[in-house]
Parts: C-alpha cells; structure tokens; sequence
C-alpha cells in the first residue's frame, strides 16, 4: 500500500479569491499530489503527498514559479528561509474563476510601509520609468518619446509578462498578466505606448492597493493571536522564573501579577481578582473569579496576585481553537459564493471571446479600422477581468467572522452565516442556555417514614460523579447540609427520565433512582399524594425530581433555575425581527410555562431528544430554523436544524459541537448573530452589485470607445479595491446594537 503524508505550507499575500486557485490548480498538477487545500484569509496550503510523487521542494518550486513566496508549516520541515514566517495550512474553497497571480510580498513584508513592500518597490521602479518617459519627450521630441515610452512599458511589463508565462506553461491562460501583457504588447503595435506605460504603472498601483485592502481584512485574525503573551512566570520550588510560554506543560503553576495577562489556559488555585475577559469572550465588564474557577489565556488579571494551574498547552488554548475556527471557516462556503465561481469559469474565457469579436467582426464586416477596433478589444480584455466579483464573498465572509470572533460570537463558515440570515424560528434549551444552568434546591419533600437527610443521603449516592445542573444542585445541597451521601456503583443515565444507581443500604445493595415525578409515579415508584404534591411545586415553575428504590419512596426534591437577566430583552429583540421563538425542554409543563410565560415564548416540554429532533424537522419545513442548546444533552437537534449554535465560555463543546457558538453566554447575542448574519448577507449583495455594475457599465464604454486602457485598467482595480474596503466596513460593525 502506497504511504502517504501530509505537508503544510504558508503563502505570502494572496491577494485575491483567484489565487488560491492558481495554486490549487498547479499543485494538484503534481505526480502523487492530492487533496490540495488553499485558504485565501489564512494564507495556507496543504496537500497530501504520495510516496514516489512529487516532494515538498517541487511544491514550493511550483508555487514561486506563480510568484507566491512559501514557508514551511507545522505539516512538517519544507526547506523553509529564515525570513519568512511560518504557520499552519487550512482548508479553502475548491474552485473558482481566474483572475489575478501577483507579485507577492514575502511574509517579513507585513506590516511595513507599502513602499518598503516588494509591490511598493514595483510601482516606484514603473512610476519613475513613466515620469522619465515623459521628461525626455519634453526635452525631446514626440518621436523620440515614444521609443522612451515603449522602453518604460518593455521594462515595466517584463515581470508581468515573466508571470504570465509561468501561469501559462501550468495550463492558466486566463490571468490578469496574461491579459495585461497582450494588451501592453498590443496597444505598442498601433503606436499607443504612452498609454501602454501609464497601465503598466497603474497596474502596478493597483497590486498595493488590493495588497493592502487585503491584509486590513486578515489583520482582525491576527490580532487574535498577539492577545496571548509570549512569556509567563512559571513557579517551581517556591521561585519564578520567565519561560515562552510555548513551553509550558499542563499542570504547571504560573503565576499572574495584577495588570498582567494570564498565559495559559487554567483554574486558579490561589488568588482572588477580577478577570477581564473581553479578548476571549467579548465581554466588557470584569468578572470576579477565585480558587477553582477556570480562567482563559489572554484575558487580564486586573486587581490581585494570581497563581493559575495550566490546563492545556499553548497551542490548544481557547484563543488558539478560536483562531483555528474562524481560519477552517473558510471551508465551509456560502452557496453565494459557490455560484460566483461556477459563474467566474465560464466568465473569463466568454470575455476573451467577446475582445476577438470586437477586433475583428467590425474590420473585416465593416470595413472599420483595425487601430480603433484592436484598441477597443485590448481594453476589453481588461475591464473584463473578474477579480472584484471573485473576491466580493470572501472578503465580506472574513470581515464578519473576525468582527464576530471578537464580539464572541463565532460561526463557522460562510454557509452557516447565509443560513443564519434566513433564520425566521429558533428552538431554545432551557437549561443552561435560557436560564444560568445552576438550580439551587429550594425544598425538600420526605415521603411518611423517611427524613429528610435520608433523601439526600441517598439522593446524592445516586447523583455523585454527575455534572449535570441538577445533581450538582443536589449535591451542593447535601455538602451544604453536612451529610454524606450513601456509597454507590453502576450510576447511568436513563435518557429523559432520570438517573439510577446501585446503592449500598442497611437492608443491602438495592437500585435506587432519582427521576422525574412523572416517570416515578408511572413506575410505582411514587404514590398520588407525592405526585401532586410534585405537581404544585411545580406551578411554581420548579423542577422536581423523585428519590425511590425498588420498594419504596424517599421523597421529592424541589428545584429552581432563574432565566438569564437578558433573556426577556433578547425575546423582544427576536420578535421585533420577525423570528419566532419556543424553548424545547425535557422539564416538566408546569415549569415550562412558568419559564416561558414570563419571556413571551411558546414552549414544548417533557421532550425526549428524538422529540426535539422531530420538531426542528417540523419547524425547518416552514423555513430557516436555528437551534439553541449547550452542545452535549441537544447534539441531534442541533445537527438537524438549518444551524445549531452552543452557548458556552470557551468549552470544547461550545467550539467544536455546534455550527455557531456563543462565548458570553448571553441570550442577547442570539440576535445580535443573526442581526451579523443579516448584515454580511447584505453587504455581499453590495459587493456583487457593484462588482457586475461597474463591468457592465465600463465593458460598453469600452466598446463603444468612450474609455480606453488606462480607464479599463483603472476601473478593473478600482472595482476589486472598492469592493474589498465595503467588506472591511463589517470590521466595525457592532451586531449588539439595535436597527
């Protein structure tokens, strides 16, 4: 059997949607190549390579050749230069349309003045060989200017045309170089090289601008990454000494002064201090936290001495997977953007067509003149170039996960964000995700003959080593109380009814349950006298659970969970948006309509979870549907519905369950995703309005012979910059806001 491994690559400033699919096309050329996966935001590459085939330096070869420079990634050493920056490869889109393969920055470029750039340097060099042009035609004459002018246009153009040729030779003649060059070579054959030099310079002009429009839309992800320090104080034996924080190991103690921010992902075991968690969560307003609660990497330390045991590494913190989720969301595309590059396919090699037709239908049918028509033809060619529609979906896609991952709001992919959109029902969980999740007891029922610390003691024998809500209500009870719970083994779950265990008694081992009153009483386990006693503490929107063994009752356990303070706020917002709304609970109705009675929602209650998946399919048939839950207890339903989305503060599940996830644990920012989702949708319909309006527009002045090469190349770039700095306006979007 053939072996195979995979191989990671960072590319330095892909520019365009396009681009990744130069370099998809031409790796994927390669012999024992495969899967090849090119992200444009995350500027990565990853391919999978076949013993035999092609090795990691023909990949890196291939990918210069086009122009890119490239790095190796954690997929493994791939001759790497010391300048360059290294990174991890992520999935993209498979393919589009062709359009532009630039002149890349090496990696070290960022952050540098764009003149410092190598693009910066390619449009001083062509802008210094145009002005030189036209200062000899002065001193000159026209003659003797346009052998400057053509001289500045051979030079200026001979990096493109170099491009272009490789591009070719890898089976893409359709690329804004190619065209470039044709249309350079062209307009100097009917003796237009004054113009041929000035769009050679604004060609140049444009490659920084779309350069830097570009990188503004990447830098929210890269912030992410600098909200993590890069040394922390690690305590051994008593003393402190300053590590990288890449090597710190699990279980390690580091410790945090005030002002600092906390390396590592943790719990604290000493200490007492508002956290702000606002890097991670989005969440203003600091959060008190001491011993045993977890603390996130990145967020600040803002009032005492902390010492904070290290829960997982540096590259598995939460900054570190939210950082990977909003990069692999690129996958993930929006059936928009899908369309786009079906279309940009056939668009590219339809307007080639179009350019021959008009240089040569009217001389030849006509008796036009070949000058004007072969001029009106090369600035075809250039107007048509489809980069501003290509890039109009990623860059809005980009902005509104990066404006979203820093409000702590993370959706993974395009195709979440379109469906998110169209959302018009949403299922809510009740526990843990419309109320706090923790139920404190509020009474306790012995049933005639026990008391009330055999309940618990049993009660807790049965619940102990659960993490759910309930039983650590339960169980903080018993703790509270002073009694010790009876010894148990074989605890498990009966799903929507309870839990059961074999508890060690006086009269023996005997399987006792903790179970909802209605199950109990349908088993025997209670009687009627406690079932409607259940039944009135639970009009009182209380959860109550029945404590019974084989042969008899212990009694029932009384419990209540308060709605989160902005639910009722985030109810309202959800209505005035024209979305319905239901909680979907496996508690009991009495509770249920107590809960929803008070935030004006419909609810469904005693629901299994093959109930709460045959209501999400009967909600999704009257439209988009949108599942809250906690990731765990909900995960049928929240694969069912058009999106699922877990709330939780940077837990696994929250991150990696769910297609969208809430790190505030805020109801309020259920709308305020959708209100994001709505707003990139609208923002891409801007995009391709503009980038298909202007086409239009300039591909019949180019026709008609209103406006010339330096106009088609000066509108081809402007459409693809103006495009991209509509997508950054999502950047400074705030989706909390009302309107």
């Amino acid at each position: 059997m053939q072996e195979t491994n995979r191989r990671e690559w960072q590319v330095g400033g892909m520019d365009c949607a396009s681009c990744t699919v130069k370099v998809t096309k031409a790796v994927e050329k390669l012999p024992g190549v495969g899967d090849v996966r090119v992200a444009l935001m995350s500027e990565r590459l990853s391919a999978t390579l076949s013993e035999g085939g092609a090795g990691p330096e023909e990949v890196e070869a291939v990918v210069r050749r086009l122009g890119y420079e490239i790095s190796a990634g954690k997929g493994g050493p791939a001759t790497p230069r010391p300048d360059q920056d290294h990174g991890k490869a992520e999935d993209d889109p498979g393919h589009g349309a062709p359009g532009h393969v630039h002149s890349h920055d090496d990696p070290a470029d960022r952050g540098k003045a764009w003149y410092a750039t190598g693009k910066g340097r390619l449009v001083i060099f062509t802008g210094i060989l145009l002005a030189l042009a036209w200062i000899f035609e002065l001193l000159t004459n026209a003659e003797y200017g346009y052998w400057a002018f053509l001289a500045a246009c051979v030079i200026g153009v001979a990096p493109v045309a170099k491009r272009a040729f490789e591009a070719l030779r890898m089976g893409q003649p359709f690329t804004i170089e190619s065209l470039m060059t044709i249309a350079a070579i062209g307009a100097l054959f009917i003796g237009a090289a004054e113009e041929a030099a000035l769009v050679v310079f604004l060609f140049a002009v444009g490659e920084v601008l779309e350069g830097v429009a570009s990188n503004k839309a990447r830098d929210g992800i890269r912030a992410l990454a600098n909200l993590v320090p890069k040394t922390a104080l690690l305590e051994e034996g008593g003393t402190t000494r300053v590590v990288q924080v890449s090597d710190l190991a699990i279980g390690q103690t580091v410790f945090v002064r005030p002002g600092d921010r906390i390396p590592a992902d943790g719990t604290i075991l000493e200490g007492s201090s508002g956290i702000d968690e606002s890097p991670v969560t989005g969440e203003s307003v600091p959060v008190t936290k001491g011993p045993e609660d977890a603390v996130f990497a990145g967020s600040i330390n803002t009032e005492a001495v902390l010492r904070i045991a290290v829960s997982r590494e540096a590259s598995d913190n939460t900054i570190a997977r939210i950082i990977r989720l909003v990069e692999d969301a690129e996958e993930a595309r929006a059936p928009t953007e899908r369309f786009i590059d079906r279309f940009s396919r056939f668009y590219m090699p339809a307007i080639v067509g179009l350019s021959a037709l008009v240089i040569l239908i009217p001389p030849l049918v006509g008796g036009g003149d070949w000058d004007t028509w072969i001029y009106r033809g090369l600035a075809l060619l250039l107007i048509g170039c489809p980069c501003a529609l290509v890039i109009s979906v990623p860059a809005s896609i980009a902005s509104s996960l990066s404006a979203g991952a820093k409000k702590g709001l993370l959706l993974k992919g395009g195709a979440v964000i379109e469906a998110a959109a169209t959302v018009r029902r949403i299922a809510f969980d009740k526990t843990g995700t419309l109320t706090h999740g923790k139920p404190v007891v509020t009474d306790l029922v012995a049933a005639p003959g026990a008391s009330e610390a055999e309940l618990l003691a049993v009660a807790g024998a049965v619940e102990t080593g659960s993490s759910h809500p309930l039983a650590r209500a339960v169980l903080d009870r018993i703790a509270a109380a002073g009694i010790t719970a009876l010894p148990a083994r074989e605890a498990r779950a009966i799903i929507g009814k309870g839990v059961e265990a074999l508890v060690t008694m006086s009269k023996g081992e005997v399987r006792a349950w903790v179970s909802s009153p209605h199950h109990a009483h349908a088993s025997g386990g209670i009687d009627t006298a406690l079932n409607d006693r259940a039944a009135t503490l639970e009009s009182e929107g209380k959860t109550v659970v029945a404590v019974h063994d084989e042969t008899r009752a212990f009694g029932l356990i009384a419990m209540r969970d308060e709605p989160r303070s902005d639910a009722a706020d985030a109810m309202r917002q959800l209505q005035a948006m024209g979305i319905g709304a239901t909680i979907l609970t496996g508690d009991n109705p009495r509770t249920a309509a107590a809960i929803a009675g008070g935030l004006g929602m419909e609810f469904r209650a005693q629901m299994m979870p093959e109930d709460k998946l045959a209501v999400i399919r009967e909600m999704g048939a009257e439209g988009g549907v949108m599942m809250i839950g906690d990731g765990i207890n909900d995960a049928p339903a929240l694969k069912q519905a058009g999106v699922g989305v877990a709330m939780g503060s940077g837990t696994d599940v929250a991150l990696e369950t769910a297609d969208a996830a809430i790190l505030r644990d805020r109801v309020s920012d259920v709308p305020a995703l959708i209100r994001l989702s709505r707003a990139t949708m609208a923002n891409i319909r801007q995009n391709i309005t503009l980038a298909l309006g202007l086409k239009a527009v300039f591909l019949v002045t180019s026709v008609l012979g209103i406006t010339g090469l330096w106009i088609a190349i000066l509108a081809d770039t402007g459409a693809t910059v103006l495009v991209t700095l509509n997508a950054l306006r999502l950047l400074a979007y705030d989706p909390g806001r009302e309107g």
